[in-house]
Parts: structure tokens; C-alpha cells; sequence
């Protein structure tokens, strides 16, 4: 069974193999939502884009992006910088170990905003 590690809160859960990331955070009781979007989210439907987790291990063991998420993510300025790696945890199916930082920081000064 692949185990998430949530490096902010230095908690790790075992999950079986295609759960949703979203889904094992929340009943783990881990805070995937900054600020007021604990009551004003997309509740995972993938619209809202608050519930974004940077992949720091692992990236190999989730499902690759789909195109809502692309899309929805290509709009936030957080994604910049971490192309690679963010990722909504509503739209992220765990196959393997992995690593993530919940409630990333903007990186407004990272390599590619300017381009």
C-alpha cells in the first residue's frame, strides 16, 4: 500500500493503491485549504484550484495531469516556478510512495516568471 508523507504537518498515512489524494488528506485531517477556502472550495471538483499540493517525492507514483487540471492550474500564479510538480490534490490518484507540501507558497520569484 503506498504511504503519503505530508511534509508540512511531518505526518504520513498508508492508503490503498488509486485513492485520491483530496480525500485521504481530509479524513486523515490534514488542512489542504488556506484561509477562507476551507468553507469556499470546489468541494474536488477540480474548478477552484485552492486544494494544490507540491509534489516534492514521488511524482512518478501519481496519475499524470489531466486536461481540467492543466487548464486550471495554467491560470494560477502559485504554479509558476513548479510546472512540474504542483498538483490539485482532488485530481491526484496515489499509485506509490510520495511526498507532498500542502498549501504551497507563491514563488513569484522563481525562474520562469518573467518569461
Amino acid at each position: 500500500m503506498p504511504i503519503i508523507t505530508f511534509v508540512n504537518e511531518k505526518k504520513e498515512i498508508q492508503v490503498p493503491a488509486g485513492a485520491n489524494l483530496r480525500k485521504e488528506a481530509l479524513q486523515a485531517g490534514v488542512a489542504l485549504y488556506p484561509g477562507i477556502h476551507k468553507i469556499a472550495n470546489c468541494h474536488g471538483f477540480g474548478t477552484c484550484g485552492t486544494c494544490r499540493v507540491l509534489v516534492t517525492k514521488g511524482m512518478e507514483n501519481i496519475k499524470p495531469k489531466g486536461i481540467l487540471e492543466s487548464a486550471r492550474l495554467a491560470v494560477s500564479l502559485a504554479y509558476i516556478g513548479n510546472e512540474a510538480t504542483m498538483r490539485l490534490a482532488c485530481c491526484s490518484k496515489v499509485n506509490g510512495d510520495i511526498s507532498v507540501t500542502t498549501c504551497p507558497a507563491m514563488n513569484l520569484y522563481g525562474n520562469n516568471f518573467f518569461s
